[in-house]
């Protein structure tokens, strides 16, 4: 499970960093997903290996500019790129009307199926690879997270036990994939004495803006991999004169630590952490790793980071 942040600023860009999106990308699979399209991710997406054509869905997780203002472009360039495979996009009420319309001003004809489907709290979605369960959260219009289960594995061959007793790579490997018992030069191979132990699919939140990462309660528990805001740290936040429904990071790594997330990358950082600001992105880091012992990232715009199987995370 590959992860490449296309945009990790909050608000507005600054010159290091764009407003939100990330790119997730499954094994052995010639698609990926996007999710949130702040302004300009069409830009940043040119600066990587991914390409439009193979995107098969973009998933948004609230109605604020900085995570949905890029759509527009995208779904032009698609066109323009003669890249005319479907494509879905899901997200909160509103969506919807906000695509037709520029698309009706503009006069757009995409020439290719968009469908736009508006989801709530609670839904459940399955593609190929995974399961998607949508999550409320706590911020100034409805917000959403994703909670991905990835499926496990179930039709692996124990390869090495079958050539040790005469069966080469062959088409009855894929019979017995299927449960099916085969002969072979007289000997009877039965598929469930061949099958190794389900590979357990990854599990990952990738959230949206929220005050409160604790309200997402069981479903953090244990978790492979949460993606979640971490705008301010617990100084400045308390010396803001207006309070906005963000998460800081102090209380991003003492929730990560309550569930035993194994796992944590920081993002949508508040554009005074920059270069040249007496303030920087490694206090936010600084900060949840006061109250979060396990594996911690603030991400950079481009950075690409892996999730094995074993859960383990790296940044390549």
């Amino acid at each position: 499970m590959k992860l490449t942040f296309l945009g990790t600023s909050a608000g507005k860009p600054t010159k290091e960093r764009n407003v939100t999106a990330l790119a997730l990308e499954f094994d052995q699979d010639n698609k990926w997903y996007l999710f949130d399209c702040g302004e300009a991710t069409q830009h940043q997406i040119l600066k990587t290996s991914l390409s439009i054509g193979k995107l098969s869905a973009i998933f948004i997780t609230h109605l604020h500019g900085d995570h949905y203002y890029g759509l527009p472009g995208l779904l032009s360039s698609k066109t323009l790129d003669k890249a005319f495979a479907p494509l879905s996009i899901y997200g909160p009420k509103g969506l919807k009307q906000f695509i037709e319309c520029v698309m009706d001003i503009s006069e757009e004809h995409l020439g290719y199926k968009l469908e736009i489907i508006e989801i709530k709290a609670n839904t459940v979605l399955s593609f190929d690879k995974f399961s998607l369960k949508v999550l409320p959260l706590v911020h100034s219009v409805e917000s959403f997270a994703f909670c991905l289960q990835e499926h496990n594995i179930t039709n692996k061959l124990d390869e090495a036990k079958l050539r040790q007793e005469g069966l080469e790579p062959s088409p009855f490997y894929g019979e017995l994939k299927r449960g099916n018992d085969i002969i072979h030069e007289g000997k009877e191979f039965v598929s469930s004495e061949y099958m190794l132990a389900p590979v357990q699919g990854r599990k990952c939140i990738i959230a949206g803006d929220n005050s409160e990462p604790d309200v997402m309660g069981e479903y953090l528990d244990n978790l492979d991999l949460l993606v979640h805001e971490s705008t301010y740290t617990q100084e400045v936040y308390d010396a803001l004169p207006t309070k906005f429904l963000h998460t800081t990071a102090k209380k991003l790594g003492e929730v990560a630590q309550k569930h035993h997330i194994k796992n944590l990358i920081a993002t949508h950082i508040s554009a005074r952490y920059s270069q040249g600001s007496s303030y920087d992105a490694q206090m936010i880091c600084d900060e949840i790793k006061v109250s979060y012992t396990d594996k911690c990232f603030v991400a950079n715009d481009f950075d690409i980071f892996y999730l094995s199987r074993e859960g383990m995370l790296e940044k390549l």
